[in-house]
């Protein structure tokens, strides 16, 4: 059935490549080599900085890395890749990997089919278990009605006070939306990882990332972003909104950076801030 699938490399993101086809693609591009593109000259060409590029010097397996941060990014599909490496005159990588990339794209696209077509909003069709029943301060014991929210807010401890302005600004006002404040809204005595996931995909619409220099130290903080730009690629759909409301010391997370931030640091924008941020979280 798979190899009767036709290609389209456009239409398949890169997240679609496999381990194996990761792991010689960097056999081919890790080494530094005098004569041939290596994987610095292809990081320049996915628009990666001098500085990102030293920074991915400092792994053990740079390209695996380069791949993995650039495949969060909305011109991340296969045939981009494609057209990188054959820019970067690396037709030899193309020629022996040939099968393995559409072996993988196969396989994607048999996946694709099989998935179950589903309405693009929040809802409670899905199974359920009992662990994902009960868990927010105003949910349905039973699961039948399962609470949800415009927003589910990503930050870390020491920028609660700024949680506790946007619920404020955006819940208190005439703007009327419902966010999803960890600390506030989900019941102890669960599992962090699972009640995470499960309002985020199932119960928020969107996502708001507020963004610090403790964001980028914050584990649970990590985990939230990559989970939610796992469920809209190249943010298509707009679900995660960016958020800065402070000056940053340190360098703007690399995988947000093609998103368009709300910027709180500006003083000329920032009377339009919070309708800028409510209009964006109230789209349907």
């Amino acid at each position: 059935m798979a190899s009767k699938l036709s290609i389209d490399y456009e239409a398949i993101p890169v997240t679609a490549l496999n381990c194996n086809f990761r792991k010689k693609l960097g056999l081919y591009l890790n080494p530094t080599n005098a004569v041939a593109a290596d994987w610095r000259t292809v990081a320049e060409m996915m628009d990666f900085t001098y500085l990102e590029i030293k920074n991915f010097e400092k792994t053990e397996y740079p390209f695996e890395k380069v791949l993995t941060e650039w495949e969060t990014r909305p011109e991340a599909t296969v045939a981009n890749l494609l057209s990188i490496l054959e820019k970067a005159e690396r037709k030899d990588v193309i020629s022996d990997l040939r099968e393995i990339i559409d072996d993988d794209c196969r396989k994607y696209l048999e996946r694709q089919q099989r998935k179950p077509v589903q309405v693009p909003v929040v809802d409670s069709c899905g199974p359920r278990t009992r662990e994902r029943e009960g868990i927010t301060l105003y949910d349905d014991p039973q699961g039948l009605t399962p609470e949800t929210f415009d927003a589910f807010i990503c930050y870390c401890q020491s920028d609660f006070q700024f949680v506790h302005e946007m619920i404020k600004q955006l819940e208190q006002t005439e703007y009327n939306l419902k966010l999803c404040v960890f600390d506030r809204d989900v019941l102890p005595g669960t599992c962090v990882w699972t009640i995470t996931s499960e309002l985020i995909e199932k119960r928020c619409k969107r996502m708001v990332v507020v963004i610090s220099d403790d964001y980028l130290d914050s584990d649970a903080c990590d985990f939230q972003t990559k989970f939610a730009l796992s469920l809209c690629p190249g943010a298509r759909s707009k679900r995660l909104i960016p958020v800065v409301y402070k000056t940053m010391k340190r360098p703007f997370p690399s995988i947000l950076r093609f998103l368009t931030i709300c910027d709180y640091t500006r003083p000329c924008t920032q009377a339009w801030f919070w309708t800028r941020l409510a209009k964006a979280l109230s789209l349907p």
